[in-house]
């Protein structure tokens, strides 16, 4: 009696296609699926406290946009060009460039693209903010890299960005007044 062949290998998976390696696919799980995966739904909650927090602790230094156009800019525009620039081409070229046999290389639980990019991100803060406010936003920023990672989209980025910044200039504003 012969022994039986062994399975076929897997066929290899295609490669990624443009649209998903600039995170412009749907994500997975979809941003209505219920219930809402744990991470984005982590990612949401946890912006109240830090928002009462700001409000508390930074409060008058805090400048809510002014005008129609600055809060559509500041929740609408800015989040979608960052998240599509920083989250979607760059953090998927880097994670291409990364990414050896399948597995993306990592320092910690944080990817190499996602700190290369959130780097970057911070830096271009510097051009409009003080040091501190700048490197403030390096933790919101892994977090968004880790949220295209997990469902392989830029979209839940751009949708928790647009979040994070209007609970920021609401809280903002509400100190002002």
């Amino acid at each position: 009696m012969t022994a039986p062949a062994p399975p076929p290998p897997p066929a290899p998976s295609p490669p990624p296609g443009l649209l998903q390696e600039c995170g412009l696919a749907r994500p997975q799980p979809a941003l209505t699926a219920w219930p809402p995966d744990a991470h984005l739904a982590l990612a949401l909650a946890l912006a109240l406290p830090v928002w009462v927090a700001l409000g508390l602790l930074v409060g008058g230094r805090m400048h809510a946009p002014a005008g129609w156009a600055a809060w559509a800019s500041f929740v609408l525009v800015q989040p979608l060009l960052e998240e599509l620039v920083f989250r979607g081409i760059l953090q998927g070229q880097a994670l291409r460039l990364t990414t050896r046999q399948g597995v993306a290389r990592r320092l910690g639980p944080v990817t190499l693209a996602n700190l290369l990019v959130s780097v970057a991100f911070v830096a271009l803060h510097l051009r409009a903010q003080p040091l501190a406010w700048a490197l403030a936003v390096i933790v919101p920023s892994l977090v968004l890299g880790h949220l295209r990672e997990r469902m392989g989209s830029a979209w839940p980025a751009v949708l928790v960005h647009a979040i994070y910044n209007a609970g920021f200039g609401l809280t903002a504003w509400l100190v002002q007044g």
